[in-house]
């Protein structure tokens, strides 16, 4: 009851202060507006190709001169919540551990931008990341932050997603060591 009536109390408040923002608009205007913020568009369609059974190669480097550290998994990817949000399992092997990762990223059609979200049972923080689409690359560009619990606090990283083909994908990440831009680790997906 209580969890019922908090939503309640938010919903009013976020529909009223939605509403005392756009006093000038009739509810023909407000709708649409609406309307184009939830309705998936070409960049949801763009993630609905990363939809399927996905098989992972990784490469980690603990430090830039390192030989990296390999393991091979799997990816189950699939949209959400009417084709807006794509939700992707990866169960892999990590320093001797069955590792498994949610990865969940939207396109918000407001902020023209990419968000993800990740979530794994290596720790118990979120890295989120904002990015965009570059034409030049045809790749997603994301900056982010996730906590560091050697560095005791949150560090900034870069990620580029890139569909190689239908039935290929390149995941890369990178981070500062020394002042330096060095890439941390490489994921190579192939269905």
């Amino acid at each position: 009851m209580k969890k019922f009536l908090i939503t309640s109390l938010l919903l009013t408040f976020l529909w009223g202060n939605s509403y005392a923002q756009n006093e000038g608009m009739n509810s023909d205007e407000q709708m649409k507006i609406w309307m184009d913020y939830m309705t998936p568009g070409s960049m949801h369609e763009m993630m609905a190709k990363y939809v399927g059974e996905w098989k992972m190669v990784s490469k980690m480097w603990m430090e830039p001169n390192a030989e990296p550290v390999v393991s091979e998994g799997t990816v189950n990817a699939e949209m959400i919540l009417g084709g807006r949000f794509l939700k992707m399992v990866a169960k892999f092997p990590m320093m001797g551990m069955q590792t498994e990762g949610w990865s969940l990223e939207a396109y918000d059609n407001g902020k023209k931008e990419f968000i993800n979200i990740w979530i794994d049972n290596m720790g118990t923080g979120v890295a989120i990341s904002t990015g965009k689409f570059d034409d030049a690359t045809k790749s997603i560009i994301y900056n982010g932050k996730m906590y560091d619990p050697l560095a005791g606090k949150d560090v900034e990283f870069k990620s580029v997603s890139k569909m190689v083909s239908d039935n290929e994908m390149v995941f890369e990440m990178f981070g500062n060591f020394d002042g330096k831009e060095v890439k941390m680790m490489e994921i190579n997906y192939t269905r």
